[in-house]
């Protein structure tokens, strides 16, 4: 028998929509951009030939159009990875669950999500305006640890060095290591853009590293990220959001992986606040590449 979902769990709108999103399956396509700026939307969609719907609700913006005869999906998350867990679980929902009988389709369907992103650069070759593709993503956050699986889709032996290398305190919670779709990753990142390890960070201040008028635990923490190397790949970046979008589309059957065009370069301490006109130059590479 197959299970189903009570209201409690799967909690749908009076129009048939999920609860956060307001989207109905319908309005769903199986390419989805996702970005951080409900406005970011726009910019997206500012490039489709035509527009099927539009929805908005809180930070969750969302226009599903085409571009180039290929449908494609854009979606806001807001900032951090708490809100990654209602976009990835709402939209997996709209993909695999029949609203009506409450139960899973016979047939999976699998989403292709590529998040496009802004992002604090943490090495030489990572300077304002390069684009970095996050290879795997190291989560601050502790989100995933959450989930029964996140073994399965982790890169456990990196979560080890890592921890090592930091001198991790056990008080911050456990970070994990998830893993961006390989093949997307190819099929995105070409030859043009930086590919490496990713710390998504669950805020934007202390966990990052940045000092204002409350220290931080680890004064040596960015010294030391910056620092590691594991099986020839560095830290490149710090964002927020990366890696419970790897974890949660890996343990759902789902395509994903964030591209990010480096807005700060931490290390030579340089900051870029014009960036939103330059940003659609990475958000043409994607909607060209899906």
């Amino acid at each position: 028998m197959k299970k189903v979902f009570p209201a409690s769990e799967l909690i749908i709108n009076s129009d048939g929509s999920c609860f956060h999103l307001h989207l109905r399956p319908e309005q769903l396509a199986d390419r989805v951009v996702l970005v951080g700026d409900p406005a970011r939307v726009n910019t997206v969609a500012n490039h489709f030939d035509s527009i099927e719907c539009e929805v908005q609700s809180r930070e969750f913006h969302t226009i599903t159009g085409t571009y180039k005869g290929k449908r494609i999906t854009c979606q806001s998350h807001g900032i951090g990875c708490d809100n990654i867990d209602i976009v990835m679980n709402e939209l997996d929902t709209l993909a695999n669950i029949d609203y009506a009988t409450r139960t899973e389709f016979d047939e999976h369907r699998t989403l292709t999500c590529v998040r496009i992103g802004t992002c604090g650069g943490l090495q030489p070759f990572t300077p304002t305006g390069c684009f970095v593709a996050s290879v795997k993503s190291i989560g601050f956050d502790g989100l995933l640890n959450f989930y029964a699986d996140r073994n399965k889709v982790c890169d456990l032996a990196l979560e080890e060095a890592f921890k090592k290398h930091m001198d991790w305190n056990p008080i911050k919670g456990a970070p994990y290591v998830a893993v961006a779709d390989a093949d997307l990753i190819e099929q995105i990142a070409k030859d043009d853009m930086v590919r490496g390890y990713t710390i998504s960070c669950g805020g934007f201040y202390g966990p990052q590293g940045r000092v204002l008028r409350a220290d931080i635990a680890d004064p040596r923490q960015n010294e030391k990220v910056e620092a590691f190397e594991y099986d020839g790949m560095h830290i490149c970046n710090f964002e927020m959001e990366s890696s419970a979008l790897a974890g949660l589309a890996s343990l759902l059957g789902h395509r994903a992986m964030t591209c990010c065009m480096v807005i700060a370069n931490r290390y030579a301490k340089e900051m870029n606040t014009e960036y939103k006109n330059s940003i659609d130059t990475l958000i043409e590479k994607v909607l060209d590449r899906m």
